[in-house]
């Protein structure tokens, strides 16, 4: 089978040898992928990995599968075959997968092991051993095909076109962390980082009734996208430094108080200190983004004094991925306006050049790219 896989650490690369999925179990549904989009995390498995993939020589604690595996988690794609206990599901049926691999997961992959204390409690978006398919679980999203549980699978109706709902997966963590803030109508939030999460927290805020938000992002490209969709903007760079820049984000707030929400989608020291400094009395920062190793420096009395929170949001529950595809489906939110962020479509056998270096090298340039095996859909947006 065609793939864009992961070999082990900083080797990925297209393959045409990876075994094709089938029906093995029951309640297995067997998808041919049409679009599946490439995440941040993606990326740093390439830059600073394995982060959720296993070592080389190593498994996977959930589903035992070692490398190499297909790639990507943001995926949509075509029923083509189903086993025998599924009910939801039929071939023609247009889905999205709900890539995550969780301790409740061990008996499909039929795994030893005991039950994570978050999982034991529900808690299965912090799951101490989560992986993704796609990301470290099994073979995902850059391929022909893919199999997984009918559990994981969300139906989509067919006039919700396939790329656009390849970004349900990356738009169900924007809504958590929004949800996590439990943010309501008449508040204010900045954003810093317009990147695909970043802008995708933009449509979560304005969902929960939101309207009051500003984005800090360098690229003039999402920039202006995150200004078509609603927000205020403002380049950091113009500015000579991150006191300077912070001072111009609180100018920018209600009053010029600073916001009762900051989301970092960065994860850098001056989008760090910004979080935290930015907010109003009492506000929250939430941080979203994907952190290497490095820490930063904090000063506690950044929070205690203003009685200020700092936390961060993992992932998604299934309520939220749900959550996303009623609100394309009941028209709360614009899809149209989710397919803005698209700024590319590369087949898998191009999926190293022209997508991922593209995405690392050119942020003024690209938002969101997506891999297809099927090269008849290609275009560049």
């Amino acid at each position: 089978m065609r793939a864009l896989a992961y070999f082990g650490t900083r080797d990925i690369r297209f393959t045409t040898d990876l075994p094709e999925p089938v029906i093995e179990k029951p309640d297995d549904v067997l998808i041919d992928i049409v679009w599946c989009g490439i995440c941040g995390t993606d990326l740093h498995e390439l830059l600073d990995g394995p982060n959720f993939f296993p070592k080389d020589g190593e498994t996977h604690e959930i589903s035992g599968r070692g490398l190499p595996q297909a790639m990507g988690h943001e995926m949509a794609g075509v029923v083509s075959q189903v086993g025998s206990s599924v009910t939801k599901f039929q071939p023609g049926d247009h889905v999205v997968v709900e890539p995550t691999g969780t301790c409740q997961d061990r008996e499909r992959y039929n795994t030893k092991g005991e039950t994570c204390k978050a999982c034991k409690r529900g808690m299965h978006n912090v799951c101490v051993h989560l992986g993704l398919c796609g990301c470290g679980v099994q073979s995902g999203g850059f391929a022909e095909k893919v199999v997984i549980g009918e559990k994981h699978c969300f139906k989509v109706p067919s006039w919700i076109p396939l790329d656009v709902a390849a970004l349900i997966q990356p738009l169900a963590v924007c809504w958590h962390a929004v949800k996590l803030g439990a943010v309501k109508e008449g508040q204010s939030a900045l954003i810093l980082g317009g990147g695909p999460i970043g802008l995708g927290i933009i449509m979560a805020l304005q969902h929960f009734g939101c309207t009051d938000i500003v984005v800090s992002e360098p690229a003039k490209i999402r920039r202006d996208l995150a200004e078509k969709m609603g927000a205020i903007v403002s380049n950091p760079m113009d500015f000579k430094t991150n006191e300077e820049n912070i001072k111009n984000l609180c100018s920018l707030s209600p009053n010029g108080e600073g916001y009762d929400f900051t989301f970092d989608c960065s994860g850098i020291s001056v989008t760090f200190e910004s979080s935290i400094k930015c907010l109003t009395f009492r506000g929250t920062a939430i941080n979203v983004a994907v952190w290497g190793d490095s820490s930063v420096k904090h000063y506690p009395m950044d929070l205690t004094s203003q009685e200020k929170k700092y936390t961060g949001s993992m992932c998604y529950t299934l309520e939220d991925f749900e959550d996303v595809v009623d609100s394309f489906t009941e028209g709360k939110t614009d899809f149209k306006k989710a397919a803005f962020m698209i700024t590319g479509k590369v087949s898998l056998e191009n999926g190293m050049e022209d997508a991922f270096m593209r995405l690392i090298n050119d942020k003024e340039g690209t938002i969101k790219i997506l891999l297809t095996p099927k090269e008849e859909l290609i275009t560049w947006v």
